[in-house]
């Protein structure tokens, strides 16, 4: 049975204003205008609230776009407008387009890069602004200001996105193949009516998720709820090719962004894998002032989701790092700011370390090969993982029913059970394949993007392959650090869906996204291989069918191999203990 939905609309509402970093105003010495509409070019209005320090001249902006609704705190006094006006700044905030008391169409995505710079270009001609703005904001709020900053003029001087959405289609929408049930679905019901103070047309507490969720077939989800989603039935019914794709994905962002900026996600975040190939990208194209900051959080910094124990270290004060870095960049103050260009959480050995790049690139990549007498399946099976290569084995069967899929637990999700939790109820069911490493002498640090390569068959036409890494505890306990999945259709060709040979084997690469832990002595590595981990992802019904529009579902007999001469695998990142540093 599927629970109800841990990440209330409320909770991530919270996120737009940083009320974690900012703990009170220090005075109240500003002015605000609210409900400002900015016209657009296309005639369209934007509502906006304005807040001012008390005092005349002009100043750098901070500008924040969000379709959560611009008023949400009810203590104007107390809140993120009126701090950065404390601090010498001009705030806006503004409701994206059929947001909040905003004209036009809500369609998420598609109007951010345009109707983004017709602001700014609004901001600039204003008489409190001085030419300099900067822009901050998370999840959406990152896609706002990636959208826009594809095209962005001079005056654009700086950015601080925390755990942003930089691309709405690849590992948002869909993962190698697979539709985002949980997050896309979770996310777009209960934005189905996103008016100032609303934000839904469903009681998300209380909403039947599992019927939701199982809805076949998929393209009539709606017709479990009061609403009719267009963009979502566009984003089901849309060939994963097709060029109309293209303004969710943010095309040019790597190409034409290069406006100085801190990056902020954490391991559990469902976006953490943008941000990573983000930064990679745009080190490797030669861009300057790029830096990233990578916690032990899920979809909120310094927010610890899920039950593994984590020290409280982890919490860094991004209030007075957001001041010295806008003061720096739009007041062109010389402010020390101390960072590297990547700092991130080692779980595990629970501290923070500095690095110079990501990947780090003294990592040793080695596989773990998988190893059975033919029965792997459950966590009492005969899996193990190891460095040693495989001779002849025999192979490991599940039957995938769609029908009873591997639930959700843990991971990189935004609605439902994300972060870290004990996956042995998981590993009790016999479509789950456990393979188990021998228990660790000395310690073990995995840092890096993680992918399985696995050799399988199936006698269906398509179906999904999923991969988890599991820190196992001495006592038992197996926490979840990454996971991943694809769709056999996808396997060649992300663009280009091939249906699968029935009983054939094919070799799968299933990217894991990343992590960085430390496997202590005393514990054991472990992944688990299934082919459902839902509703994190669809479930595949097996019939080879277009994507959405199956009315009943098929079982899949699936077979693992992992012998010479299909030597299934894990590589994991390895980084050699003497290589530590603060």
């Amino acid at each position: 049975m599927i629970k109800k939905i841990l990440v209330p609309y409320k909770i991530i509402l919270s996120f737009v204003f940083l009320l974690i970093f900012f703990l009170g105003c220090q005075s109240d010495y500003h002015k605000i205008q609210k409900d400002v509409m900015i016209p657009l070019k296309d005639g369209t209005k934007l509502a906006s609230n304005i807040f001012l320090p008390d005092k005349s001249g002009s100043f750098p902006v901070i500008l924040v776009r969000t379709p959560y609704g611009k008023d949400i705190e009810e203590d104007e006094e107390d809140n993120e407008g009126g701090w950065w006006a404390d601090n010498g700044y001009a705030f806006v905030i503004q409701d994206c387009r059929g947001t909040g008391n905003s004209e036009g169409e809500w369609y998420p995505g598609i109007f951010e890069k345009e109707d983004g710079i017709d602001t700014r270009e609004w901001i600039l001609q204003q008489p409190w602004c001085n030419g300099s703005i900067g822009t901050t904001g998370g999840s959406y709020l990152g896609f706002t200001q990636f959208a826009s900053c594809t095209e962005s003029n001079a005056s654009l001087k700086a950015m601080f996105p925390y755990i942003p959405a930089m691309n709405m289609y690849d590992d948002v929408s869909f993962i190698d193949g697979a539709f985002s049930l949980g997050t896309v679905m979770g996310w777009g019901l209960v934005m189905a009516n996103p008016a100032e103070g609303e934000g839904s047309r469903i009681d998300e507490e209380n909403a039947d998720w599992d019927q939701i969720y199982r809805t076949l077939p998929l393209i009539d989800f709606d017709n479990n709820v009061d609403t009719t989603l267009v963009w979502m039935r566009d984003w089901i019914v849309k060939p994963l090719s097709s060029r109309w794709w293209d303004k969710l994905r943010n095309s040019d962002l790597n190409l034409s962004c290069s406006v100085p900026l801190i990056t902020v996600s954490g391991w559990y975040d469902v976006f953490v894998q943008q941000a990573l190939d983000y930064h990679q990208d745009a080190i490797q194209r030669g861009k300057e002032n790029q830096y990233l900051i990578v916690g032990p959080w899920g979809h909120g910094p310094n927010h610890i989701p899920g039950d593994r124990e984590m020290a409280e270290n982890h919490e860094l004060d991004f209030g007075d790092l957001q001041i010295k870095w806008f003061d720096h960049w739009l007041k062109g103050n010389d402010v020390k700011i101390d960072l590297s260009p990547v700092k991130i959480y080692v779980m595990g050995k629970n501290k923070w370390r500095n690095e110079n790049e990501w990947p780090l690139k003294r990592t040793q990549y080695i596989p773990y090969y998988f190893h059975s007498k033919g029965k792997a399946n459950t966590l009492s099976g005969n899996g193990i993982i190891s460095v040693k290569k495989p001779g002849r084995e025999p192979t490991d069967q599940f039957i995938y029913d769609p029908g009873n899929p591997v639930p959700t637990l843990g991971g990189a999700i935004l609605f439902y059970d994300f972060g870290a939790f004990d996956q042995r109820e998981i590993e009790k069911r016999e479509d789950v394949l456990v393979y188990t490493s021998a228990v660790l002498e000395e310690e073990l640090e995995v840092t890096g993007p993680v992918k399985v390569i696995l050799y399988a068959s199936s006698d269906a036409r398509d179906t999904d392959w999923t991969a988890k890494m599991v820190d196992v505890y001495p006592d038992g306990r197996a926490f979840n650090l990454c996971d991943g999945v694809i769709r056999a259709r996808y396997h060649k060709d992300p663009l280009k869906p091939e249906l699968i040979k029935p009983d054939k084997v094919y070799k799968y690469e299933i990217d894991l996204w990343a992590t960085s832990n430390v496997f202590l002595p005393g514990h054991r590595i472990r992944v688990e291989i299934s082919s459902s981990n839902f509703p994190r992802f669809d479930r595949n019904p097996n019939t080879g069918n277009a994507f959405g529009m199956d009315t009943e579902l098929r079982e899949a007999e699936q077979t693992v191999y992992h012998n010479d001469r299909y030597p299934s695998h894990v590589i994991l990142p390895v980084i050699p203990a003497a290589s530590d540093k603060q």
